[in-house]
């Protein structure tokens, strides 16, 4: 092998070692929408979304715990995609976690897409909205009966419907 070539490899290896750690741009980091009426350019969705919804949806962001206002919600509703608004959860599947994020043991059936990223090392599932492609948060599988699922979601990726009362 040359110098050339080691030094090749070499740097290819340590790019592979760094990438985790890199920032994702936005545009490349959200899942890809699968309704045409939902693949908008970065500069439309910037437009649509508050500058902390859009680094959570389109960036893969995370919220800070704690901060969401949807972690004390107790009404009977919808939870939806901040994006698009698809329904994504309802409240009759929210449960406290005690992680500082809404947390869920089930989506509504249809709602959620996975993939799985490598950001801290250690694979995790990442769920994003079906429809527009934008990140919602990890699913890990500590949570409750019966799924034992926990859909851990930051809350500035939803907006919460309540319950139409008759």
């Amino acid at each position: 092998m040359t110098r050339r070539g080691l030094l090749a490899s070499l740097g290819r290896a340590l790019s592979a070692l760094t990438l985790p750690f890199l920032p994702a741009k936005a545009a490349e980091a959200a899942s890809k929408a699968t309704d045409p009426a939902w693949q908008l350019s970065e500069a439309e969705w910037k437009r649509r979304l508050s500058a902390p919804a859009y680094a959570v949806l389109r960036g893969e962001g995370t919220e800070r715990p704690f901060s969401s206002a949807l972690n004390a919600e107790k009404r009977q509703g919808t939870y939806h995609c901040a994006g698009c608004d698809l329904p994504l959860f309802s409240s009759t599947t929210k449960y406290e976690s005690g992680t500082g994020w809404p947390s869920f043991w089930q989506p509504l059936p249809g709602a959620l897409g996975t993939k799985v990223d490598f950001k801290l090392i250690v694979p995790r599932t990442e769920y994003h909205c079906r429809r527009c492609g934008g990140h919602q948060g990890h699913v890990f599988g500590d949570g409750p009966r019966p799924t034992g699922k926990r859909y851990c979601n930051n809350g500035v990726a939803l907006r919460f419907r309540p319950a139409v009362k008759r």
